[in-house]
């Protein structure tokens, strides 16, 4: 695993905007198995949130699963900006018995416009199937691993990614089987 070069993870590291952000308990967690990380700023709810980076997104994943993040709330994508990133998100929730407030964290995964590819999460959590697809669908993400990665929302010979900041509409849409 690459090391952690912003800062120490007791401390937390540097925003965007020079603020410190201070490591939650699944940071720390995971910077005493090894896992070196880039720790982002959490989000309204104090939701922690994790960068990871595309190649070691399963390795952490499946530690994450152990650690008792049994459940995959969310999985889904955006755009940064016609000529930036795109990213892949996991919320991640663990479900125990009795729990009121069950423990969550996010993880991101930036990814280049160009060809994005990132491994798939189906194998850990089944729940990413049809939210894999829908984000191949809107984005063009491909998630490596996926059983089944085809259009979800759009005709299959749909040509483009319509929820892409940079996508062109085309000048006519084709009623298919209007009645």
């Amino acid at each position: 695993m690459p090391e952690e070069t912003n800062s120490s993870p007791a401390t937390g590291t540097e925003a965007s905007e020079g603020a410190i952000v201070e490591a939650g308990k699944v940071s720390l967690w995971l910077t005493e198995n090894g896992f070196a990380h880039e720790i982002l700023e959490a989000d309204h709810l104090g939701v922690e949130v994790i960068k990871v980076d595309p190649e070691f997104l399963v390795p952490f994943s499946t530690a994450l699963y152990a650690y008792g993040f049994n459940y995959l709330q969310c999985q889904g994508a955006y755009d940064t900006g016609a000529g930036g990133s795109l990213v892949s998100f996991y919320h991640l929730i663990k479900v125990t018995d009795n729990a009121d407030k069950p423990e969550e964290v996010r993880l991101k995964v930036f990814l280049p416009r160009e060809n994005p590819r990132v491994p798939s999460v189906y194998w850990i959590w089944k729940a990413a199937d049809w939210q894999e697809r829908e984000s191949y669908d809107m984005y063009g993400i491909v998630y490596e691993g996926h059983p089944n990665l085809k259009r979800l929302l759009m005709p299959e010979d749909w040509v483009g990614w319509p929820l892409r900041k940079d996508y062109i509409s085309p000048d006519f849409y084709e009623l298919q089987d209007a009645y």
